[in-house]
């Protein structure tokens, strides 16, 4: 198969082969300590994982891999609500800002696309207060990273049913437009394999004017009567219309299709399962393979494509 487009595929955190790791650390741990060695400790380990994002950004420019999700807890800890900081309470902060300028101006000259997918117990649909207080803490806590890397785009699921839909729908609604511009500006909903579908999110990311990310996995695994062209169409034409470039994630079954578990991610990608409808677009592409940059590289080649750039 060969794209006419000018795709660009997407490394998700971390990596298989390469030695490049992100270091994190337990709040049990850091309880051990007096608060001048945590705060030691973690801005050890934070210069440490903001020198491994511009490793991997690296690895991504030098393979023409477009794009690049980071590892939510690149500043462990910082939101918890005993042994949490702020990023200027760390000794050294000067270096690890002029880390993040270093990583600014390098996904700027690379043209790399970065992104953030936190964790699925930030639910903006939650019916207790509690939840939707931590996660627009959580969230908060994205955007100011956002803000540090350039990203672009925080990905989360809608959340639970919570024995209504159509109102776990309306308060979604209502607290994203509660949320901060760094993190409202950025934000993108996605489909999920168990509660929402295409067809239930597409609605409420066009009312707001949020785009949608597609993961076709999950729309097979559950199917809401659209077509991946339908959703495709609709999903491509959201993101235009707000200047921005789409996004979809790929991934295949590591069990098969035919088998009754069919949600867990195989090692790579059967190009067999990357729709035809995607061919030719201007796109990200997130790969979710267990087998990471090998997989990300393997579908490159796989389709024809080495390089997100345009004309090589």
């Amino acid at each position: 198969m060969k794209n006419a487009g000018k795709l660009r595929f997407g490394l998700c955190c971390i990596f298989r082969r390469e030695p490049i790791k992100f270091r994190q650390v337990t709040a049990k741990t850091l309880l051990s300590f007096s608060r001048v060695e945590q705060l030691l400790r973690l801005a050890e380990i934070c210069l440490h994982n903001v020198n491994s994002l511009k490793k991997a950004l690296s690895f991504v420019a030098e393979n023409g891999i477009g794009a690049f999700r980071i590892l939510s807890p690149l500043f462990p800890r910082l939101t918890h609500p005993q042994v949490g900081y702020q990023l200027d309470e760390l000794p050294g902060v000067e270096i690890i800002r002029k880390g993040f300028e270093e990583i600014r101006r390098f996904r700027q000259d690379h043209d790399i696309r970065l992104s953030f997918h936190p964790d699925q117990f930030n639910v903006l649909s939650s019916n207790r207060e509690q939840v939707i207080r931590n996660t627009n803490r959580e969230l908060a806590y994205h955007g100011m990273l956002a803000d540090l890397v350039d990203a672009e785009v925080v990905n989360i699921h809608a959340g639970g049913v919570y024995g209504n839909k159509e109102s776990a729908l309306e308060r979604l609604k209502e607290n994203i437009e509660k949320l901060s511009f760094p993190v409202r500006s950025r934000l993108t909903l996605e489909n999920d394999d168990v509660s929402y579908s295409p067809k239930d999110l597409l609605p409420v990311c066009e009312s707001l004017g949020i785009p949608m990310v597609y993961d076709v996995h999950h729309h097979r695994c559950l199917p809401d009567g659209l077509s991946e062209a339908e959703v495709t169409e609709r999903v491509v034409s959201l993101w235009r219309s707000l200047g921005r470039e789409p996004c979809f994630h790929i991934s295949s079954p590591r069990n098969g299709w035919d088998s009754r578990a069919p949600k867990p991610h195989a090692d790579y990608i059967d190009p067999a399962d990357f729709p035809s409808c995607w061919t030719g677009l201007t796109a990200t592409v997130d790969v979710e393979a267990k087998a990471k940059e090998l997989a990300v590289i393997d579908l490159q080649k796989e389709l024809g494509l080495h390089s997100n750039k345009s004309g090589e």
